[in-house]
C-alpha cells in the first residue's frame, strides 16, 4: 500500500505559474472576440473566422495549461484519444451541417 501514489509521481501537476499563464491567456482569448463581437468594426464573415480561430486556440490552451496534455511518452495515449475524439466530432458537426445544408437546398429549389 505504500507505493499507492506511485502512479502520480510522473505525473505534471502544474505550477501556480503555469495556472496563471493559462487563466491569463484564457482570458485575452475570451476578450478578443467578445469585444469584436460587441463593436463590429470588421465585416461579418472575417469576425466568424476570427472568434472560431480563437475558440480553437483557447481549446489548445486549455488541454496544455489546465489539463497538462503535452506530448511526452506518459500522455501519449491521452493526446491520441483527444485527437480521435476531435476527428470524430469534427466529422460529425461537419457531416449534419453538410447534410441539413443540402436538405435545405434541395427543399428550397423545388
Amino acid at each position: 500500500m505504500a507505493n499507492a501514489h506511485n502512479g502520480h509521481a510522473e505525473a505534471n501537476h502544474g505550477s501556480v505559474k503555469s495556472y496563471a499563464i493559462g487563466f491569463i491567456l484564457s482570458v485575452i482569448l475570451t476578450v478578443i472576440p467578445f469585444g469584436l463581437v460587441m463593436f463590429p468594426t470588421l465585416p461579418k464573415d472575417t469576425t466568424i473566422m476570427i472568434v472560431v480561430a480563437f475558440a480553437v486556440i483557447q481549446v489548445m490552451v486549455h488541454l496544455y495549461y489546465f489539463l497538462h496534455l503535452d506530448t511526452s511518452p506518459a500522455q501519449r495515449s491521452n493526446v491520441s484519444a483527444g485527437l480521435f475524439t476531435a476527428v470524430v466530432i469534427a466529422l460529425l458537426v461537419g457531416l449534419s451541417l453538410w447534410i441539413m445544408f443540402s436538405i435545405h437546398t434541395n427543399m428550397m429549389a423545388k
